[in-house]
């Protein structure tokens, strides 16, 4: 019996490395004539309908708008200034063996089920809305009634090679009414980053020019935010007043992400219809942030909180990179991700973004703090902090699920102006949030988390007395919580895309397999943990407990759909599909080309 076993060992062993082989050559010869990025773009943009092509027009007309505000002369796009490329960003992949794909499609496929699970449910109780509901089966509108949820998962819907669903969806497209909002008032960022961006990076990739005229109407609607007194962007868009052209009014106070986060999308829109206005409108802003960067009491990063109507973006001693609890989705920390992004999609033509990013990067390594763990990993995490009257930096060590996304911030960037130091930075702050899923008993990670800075990055050993004084500060603290861990102040997880986002990044950029391995550690968690009894998945109300059955929010964002399950879906795609040195993707992972 022993001597039949070894025999059949040997001989599937002989098939085995045959096939490896076999499959090496197979994969050296397809990859020279046809690679999967390539078959994919046949498979979704050949034979296209004509009835896919036909444009309904929306019932207003909101480039028609005559502007009391208007631009002057205007900012064209930058010229290439030399003949030197960009750096590559992306590792350079060797063939995979045949076990080692098969085992990362069958990772890929499971995150495709889960996507397209949810997709069906969205479909049967939500169509044409923005978001559904996940328990109930019902849906809501909180982003203008445009279906976000639709136009936000349409370039998904196409990198996951999903045909039939994604010429619907375009179909549908085809009849949003931007004349009409569910909402009097038009939330600029979310519009900006959901709408625009998902119209524009499904057309880079589809090329069907009704996700383009689409995109037009929404940019011009989104124009008219600068058609005031100033030429600075309002937060909020008064719909109706909007269309009368007579000018609208600065609100007093906003977050810095708001204003600092149109570039890519304005850039890009101005780069596929050749109309500079829109890069004109963007420019004028960043030429504010620009001329008070240094401006500011910790030189390099802009206040959490800028007045965009007395055009001061210098006052105020508290910034962060972490998030801003009391914005909603909004970061100021998104700003700063947009700066090397930005300089990537003008092709490095425009020199601002490379010292707006450089400047920034630097300073905000003074609110990155290395927290006191038990095991003593050498993990970053990022931070908010105030400038002392005796202008010191003083950190409150809280950190939001938001500011996870900064990792690969650091490490495109690192790539982008060849800084080793930035990549590993990145890296360290990318591990610093897989800790914060790995610590939990659920294998998520909390919006809002406190750890205990040491005074360094270098020394940084447990200590349980310090630590014992460190979280008898924080009145939020409760005794289940993990070592290391002062609070849990926001408990829940709400889907969100920005960890693995960064996993994503330094995986493309390493090519190091344990980034995948990572990644799917948290995948496997999450779609356990946020799966409810219909199958769909849900935001956890808290993720600190391990329970039989988590308490569950009824609301599936957007965003789960067009950015964490689209994250998941390419870290175990060949790496051809959306390469880096291709595209640049927005905060909500949409994907543009690089011109």
């Amino acid at each position: 019996m022993t001597y039949r076993w070894r025999k059949h060992r040997s001989t599937l062993i002989l098939v085995v490395g045959a096939l490896a082989i076999w499959w090496s050559v197979l994969n050296v010869f397809n990859g020279a004539s046809k690679s999967e990025f390539v078959r994919l773009q046949q498979h979704m943009n050949s034979d296209v309908r004509p009835s896919s092509q036909i444009i309904k027009r929306s019932s207003f007309n909101w480039g028609g708008v005559s502007f009391r505000y208007p631009p002057g002369q205007l900012t064209p796009l930058p010229t290439s200034s030399s003949s030197h490329p960009l750096p590559a960003i992306q590792a350079k992949f060797r063939s995979e063996g045949l076990l080692t794909a098969s085992h990362r499609e069958r990772r890929r496929q499971k995150v495709r089920k889960v996507f397209m699970g949810d997709w069906g449910a969205y479909k049967k109780y939500a169509w044409m809305k923005d978001a559904l509901k996940p328990l109930s089966g019902g849906f809501q509108d909180q982003f203008s009634g445009w279906a976000a949820t639709l136009v936000d998962s349409l370039d998904s819907l196409w990198l996951m090679g999903l045909r039939e669903e994604f010429d619907e969806a375009v179909d549908a497209v085809a009849k949003i009414d931007f004349g009409k909002s569910s909402s009097g008032r038009v939330n600029t960022f979310e519009t900006n980053i959901r709408y625009l961006g998902g119209l524009m990076a499904a057309y880079d990739l589809s090329k069907r020019e009704v996700l383009l005229a689409k995109a037009v109407e929404l940019g011009d609607l989104l124009y008219g935010a600068f058609n005031t007194e100033n030429r600075m962007p309002v937060d909020f868009i008064d719909f109706e007043a909007a269309k009368t052209g007579q000018g609208l009014i600065v609100e007093g106070a906003v977050v810095s992400a708001s204003p600092g986060t149109i570039s890519l999308e304005f850039t890009r829109l101005s780069q596929l219809t050749g109309d500079a206005k829109y890069y004109d409108a963007i420019s004028r802003v960043m030429d504010l942030f620009y001329r008070g960067q240094n401006k500011t009491a910790l030189p390099g990063l802009w206040p959490t909180m800028v007045s965009m109507s007395r055009k001061d973006v210098v006052s105020g001693n508290q910034f962060t990179l972490a998030g801003c609890a009391d914005s909603g989705n909004t970061t100021p920390s998104f700003l700063y991700e947009y700066l090397p992004k930005t300089y990537a999609l003008l092709g490095g033509n425009e020199l601002r973004y490379e010292a707006m990013s450089r400047g920034s990067l630097e300073a905000a390594k003074k609110l990155l703090y290395r927290p006191m763990v038990p095991g003593g990993e050498d993990i970053l995490m990022p931070s908010s902090g105030w400038i002392g009257g005796d202008e010191e930096v003083y950190l409150d060590a809280e950190t939001e699920h938001l500011g996870c996304f900064l990792g690969g911030t650091y490490a495109l960037s690192g790539k982008l102006f060849d800084d080793r130091e930035y990549v590993d930075i990145g890296a360290k702050l990318t591990l610093g949030c897989v800790y914060g899923y790995q610590a939990f008993p659920t294998g998520m990670m909390p919006e809002r988390i406190n750890m205990v800075a040491c005074k360094s990055w270098d020394d940084c050993k447990w200590d349980q007395q310090v630590f014992d004084e460190e979280k008898g500060k924080r009145p939020e603290y409760k005794e289940h919580l993990p070592l290391g861990f002062t609070t849990a102040k926001d408990p829940r997880y709400i889907l969100r895309p920005e960890a693995i986002e960064s996993v994503f990044i330094m995986y493309r950029i390493t090519g190091n397999p344990i980034w995948q391995d990572l990644g799917w550690e948290m995948f496997t968690a999450i779609e356990t943990g946020t799966k409810t009894e219909n199958g769909t998945h849900a935001a956890v109300e808290d993720v600190t407990r391990a329970t039989k059955s988590l308490p569950k929010s009824d609301y599936m964002e957007s965003f789960w759909l067009a950015e964490t399950l689209k994250y998941f879906y390419l870290l175990f795609c060949t790496p051809d599909i959306v390469s880096l040195d291709e595209y640049v993707f927005n905060t909500e992972a949409h994907p543009f080309l690089r011109s």
